[in-house]
Parts: structure tokens; C-alpha cells; sequence
């Protein structure tokens, strides 16, 4: 790959790695921390693509590389939540194909642009806008699904699905995992409000993570 190529193919990965980090991410999700770990692995895993594609051995020493790089990746469940480690694998896959030197500049731009279309449609606001993920701790263990469910909707909302994390006979609790749907704002009911001395702020909770009893 000669200094041109490499600086358009450079170029396209900085413009689309920007545009999936400060364009749809973070107006999103405002991980401030996450922001660099997204360039720099990208822009790493562009250098690393580039400079293998340039040693002896061509894709036997790419595939091989690649293969040691990515490995060292780990991403913890409990500390990166689906939505993030999905911009985790974009970041990477735009790096490796914008830095392949076998792939034209439109066909790295053709599939970089798909990326970034997937995961601004996937991951949109008003998609699912109501669906909601809490952990709920009630204060009585139920045998019966149907009354389970009475008690999560007469608390949350109406669930859509849990996953019990902890039944307690001695205490008398459960722990669960709900995922529900957050029933529609009514005339008397308004969403949480924060009001200081110079201006009202509204804010919505996207995912709520309160323990309820």
C-alpha cells in the first residue's frame, strides 16, 4: 500500500470511527470513558492491519497478527453493558476494513457506511423507547407465575420477561432481573423533575437500575 492509499484509506477510518463515536454514541449514551477506548482501539487496530500488510509472509502474517491482537481483547459483562460492546466490534471492524490493503477505497467505504447505518437504526431512542431493565427485590417469595406477574406490573409496569437472580426462605425475598414496558404517561403523573433556582430541567431515566421492595 503506497503513502497515498494509505493516507485515503487512514482518512475514511478517522471519518467514520468520529462519526460512530461523537455522532451516534455519545449524544446516546454519554460514556465519557469509553470515547477514547473506542479511537484508540480503532485507530490501533487500523496501524496494526497496515504495517502487517506490509511485512513478509502477507496474509499468513496478517491472519496470525490479527489473531494475537484480538485476543487480548476482553470485554467484561458486568462492566460494559449489549449496547456498548456492539460499538466495541463496529470500532474494530471499521479499523480492520479500512486498514486491509486488498479492499478498494469504495468498497471499504460502501461496507463502513452500512456499519454506521446498522448501528444508528439499532440502537435509536424511539426504538423500543419504553422498554425499560430494572432489578426488583420484593419482599415476599412467589410460587406462582401469574401472581409474579400481577406484582411486577402492579410495580413496574408490564414485564415482558425476568431472570431470578436470588430466592431468600429465610428472609422471605426474590431478586430478580426484569425487563418491562413503562406504561404511558397519564394526566395526573409527570415525568421527574429537577428544579433549581434559575431554570426547570426535565430528566427521563433510559434504564433504571433502582433495587424496589
Amino acid at each position: 500500500m503506497d503513502l497515498q492509499t494509505l493516507a485515503a484509506h487512514l482518512g475514511l477510518d478517522l471519518l467514520a470511527v468520529t462519526l460512530l463515536t461523537f455522532a451516534v454514541f455519545y449524544p446516546r449514551h454519554h460514556r465519557r470513558e469509553l470515547v477514547p477506548a473506542y479511537l484508540a482501539l480503532n485507530v490501533a487496530l487500523f496501524s496494526v492491519v497496515a504495517a502487517l500488510s506490509e511485512a513478509k509472509g502477507g496474509g499468513l502474517a496478517l491472519g496470525f497478527g490479527l489473531f494475537g491482537v484480538l485476543s487480548i481483547v476482553r470485554l467484561r459483562s458486568d462492566a460494559v453493558r449489549h449496547q456498548e460492546v456492539a460499538y466495541y466490534f463496529t470500532t474494530l471492524v471499521l479499523g480492520l476494513l479500512c486498514g486491509l490493503p486488498g479492499l478498494s477505497l469504495p468498497s471499504a467505504a460502501g461496507l463502513a457506511a452500512v456499519l454506521l447505518l446498522v448501528m444508528y437504526v439499532s440502537d435509536h431512542p424511539r426504538l423500543y423507547a419504553r422498554d425499560r431493565r430494572a432489578v426488583v427485590t420484593l419482599d415476599a417469595v412467589y410460587r406462582d407465575e401469574g401472581a409474579l406477574r400481577a406484582e411486577l406490573e402492579r410495580r413496574v409496569g408490564r414485564p415482558l420477561g425476568w431472570t431470578v437472580h436470588e430466592v431468600d426462605f429465610v428472609r422471605d425475598l426474590m431478586v430478580l432481573e426484569v425487563r418491562f414496558r413503562q406504561p404511558e404517561l397519564t394526566e395526573g403523573s409527570r415525568p421527574f423533575t429537577r428544579s433549581t433556582s434559575a431554570r426547570t430541567t426535565t430528566t427521563t431515566t433510559s434504564r433504571p437500575a433502582a433495587r424496589l421492595s
